[in-house]
């Protein structure tokens, strides 16, 4: 008599986002036997073989599959949906019919105080003009902009990469909400400052080599630009996290820019460093790129590090099946692309990337204004 084996696998079925922190595979396959009695007669048994096909709970994102155990074959759709299976999220992820317009108005609120209080404190010398006497401050360790430039680096270094660290033991002394604010309160006006002074400075110190007249650079910088900024910015996923407006989450994607790399950040920033000091040449550039290139590699350990601990077989998991290097993975056969992988890039997020690249770009002349006006 045939027999079904059941085996329980994880799946993604792309519903809302939550973070899941085990996944349940079973060593062995159950086979399972169901007897029906009809009549109360106890020698009139009548044995039947059941076949569950596949049963998906999008909630607790496992799928059920069972399979006649002696005769089934493995069908490449079976295939196609073992290579569909994460336990990570669904990364940018975004469902336009949970969106509340109150959060959104929240958001617009909450990013209208931190930009005017940002821009009094830190910014506007007829306010407080924190950042300007910042600004001085490091200036008066040394007459190079080289060293300037990687000091305010690694200022900025310390501090972010610093209270990411303690953002497990922050989140529980204050809360989540609280902790976002004091962690972007914190990192925005260094952030602001290091950028301003890189653009103030960015034609300063020995030039190296000038390469601006080659044809064809101009192009391929800008495209390599472009580019970093699908990998820069995976904060865009969720804005609403962001400003605090939901509750921060510390998430483990799996999906999109995921697939080519684990920390597409790093890769982002990378690009823009090499681009920038090609086009540039002088020794401010390369200054600026060897500080935040550092600064991003301590990051991919850092990171690493910090999901394993809150994640952790999980996280092994995912790692397993991705790398740090851009495509490692996918060339060497353990990230399997689902054949409709572009679908996960045209969502909101990645459309929000491209607008604010382009109008990064084109107000190129208006950024480099402001920031002679500041410091």
């Amino acid at each position: 008599m045939a027999t079904t084996s059941s085996s329980v696998l994880l799946s993604n079925p792309f519903s809302p986002p939550r973070p899941h922190h085990h996944r349940f595979t079973p060593k062995n396959q159950t086979h399972l036997t169901i007897r029906h009695h009809p009549t109360p007669n106890p020698t009139s048994i009548l044995s039947c073989n059941s076949v569950l096909r596949c049963c998906s709970f999008r909630n607790s994102k496992f799928q059920l599959r069972t399979s006649m155990g002696d005769t089934a074959k493995k069908t490449s759709e079976d295939d196609d949906e073992d290579e569909a299976l994460v336990v990570g999220e669904d990364s940018a992820f975004f469902d336009l019919a949970r969106q509340k317009i109150s959060s959104w108005l929240l958001f617009s609120l909450v990013l209208g105080v931190v930009l005017f209080v940002l821009d009094f404190a830190w910014i506007d010398n007829s306010g407080l003009g924190l950042g300007n006497a910042f600004i001085h401050a490091v200036s008066e360790l040394s007459d190079s902009p080289e060293v300037v430039m990687l000091t305010l680096i690694l200022i900025f270094a310390i501090v972010h990469s610093g209270l990411a660290s303690l953002r497990d033991v922050g989140e529980k002394l204050i809360g989540e909400r609280a902790f976002r604010v004091l962690f972007a309160g914190t990192s925005l006006p260094l952030a602001v400052s290091t950028v301003v002074y890189f653009i103030n400075h960015r034609y300063g110190g020995l030039q190296l080599w000038q390469l601006q007249s080659v044809p064809g650079l101009h192009q391929l910088v800008w495209l390599s630009n472009f580019i970093s900024f699908f990998f820069l910015y995976p904060s865009t996923f969720n804005l609403l996290e962001v400003a605090a407006v939901e509750k921060p989450k510390m998430h483990l994607w799996e999906t999109g820019i995921m697939r080519i790399t684990r920390h597409p950040q790093m890769v982002g920033q990378v690009m823009w460093c090499l681009a920038h000091t090609i086009w540039i040449g002088n020794s401010v550039a390369v200054a600026a790129s060897l500080g935040l290139i550092g600064h991003h590699l301590f990051g991919v350990w850092n990171g690493d590090r910090r999901l394993a601990i809150r994640y952790g077989e999980a996280f092994e998991d995912v790692k397993r099946r991705t790398s740090v290097i851009p495509f490692a993975a996918i060339l060497d056969g353990r990230q399997k692309l689902p054949k409709d992988y572009y679908k996960e890039f045209i969502r909101v997020p990645y459309l929000t990337i491209t607008a604010l690249t382009l109008g990064a770009y084109f107000a190129h002349p208006l950024m480099q204004a402001a920031s002679f006006r500041l410091h």
